[in-house]
């Protein structure tokens, strides 16, 4: 599958679908479920999750693009940090960096190419990538609206299903809904779905996540040599 390359960048959170039929649930407490995740907010420091990105096309032609690696975030009061090591795709060994919000930017290495490209437009999407790991309940409802669908129990952990609608027009124009599974207690994701329109969407599972820890010395760098390239968008 041909990806562009903010479709690529969006593989690190990363990451809805064209929702089926709903059963019947039980709504959940929207106040009662932002409060605790503010309150899981000001414990954050630091998180570091196992992560499986599936990107799926069902128009014009159905074909299905796999992503596998591990994603680490850092909060310090409004500094935010997040850098996604994707290291097999499609069942191959493939070494894509991503990092943000570094001066407001976003950058993207590809080993293959062992090319840099920066994307300085994007820094005004960085809630986006927060979405999940560290963000507030204040925060996502400042720029989300949010129906709390109640909890569901997600590979053994129990969550809050929020069903997220951008706030935003041109926001919503590339993303018309999201849908997290948050494990309110830790203030993190455990599933997220991301619509991108008619015939696309995106799925993220992470796993082995890990709260408050040290994390690598590269979690936030991407490793150049002389020879890299850097491309400017």
């Amino acid at each position: 599958m041909r990806h562009s390359l903010g479709r690529l960048l969006f593989a690190a959170l990363l990451v809805a679908m064209l929702m089926p039929a709903r059963a019947a649930f039980a709504a959940g407490d929207l106040k009662a479920t932002l409060a605790k995740l503010d309150a899981a907010a000001a414990r954050f420091h630091t998180s570091s999750a196992d992560f499986e990105f599936d990107s799926i096309q069902t128009e014009p032609v159905p074909d299905k693009d796999v992503q596998k690696g591990a994603v680490y975030y850092k909060r310090s009061g409004s500094d935010f940090q997040m850098g996604v090591h994707i290291d097999n795709v499609n069942g191959q060994k493939i070494v894509k960096t991503i990092v943000c919000c570094q001066g407001g930017a976003v950058k993207l290495y590809e080993q293959a190419l062992n090319q840099v490209t920066v994307l300085h437009k994007l820094g005004q999407y960085e809630s986006w990538f927060m979405l999940g790991f560290g963000a507030s309940g204040k925060q996502l409802a400042e720029k989300w609206n949010i129906t709390d669908d109640g909890p569901e129990t997600v590979n053994g952990v129990k969550t809050e299903k929020l069903e997220m609608i951008p706030k935003d027009p041109a926001v919503r124009r590339n993303l018309p809904k999201v849908i997290l599974w948050m494990d309110l207690e830790r203030g993190v994701s455990i599933k997220q779905h991301f619509d991108e329109g008619p015939g696309q969407y995106r799925v993220a599972t992470y796993s082995n996540i890990k709260m408050n820890k040290s994390l690598p010395s590269d979690a936030f760098t991407i490793k150049t040599n002389k020879k890299t390239t850097y491309v400017n968008r």
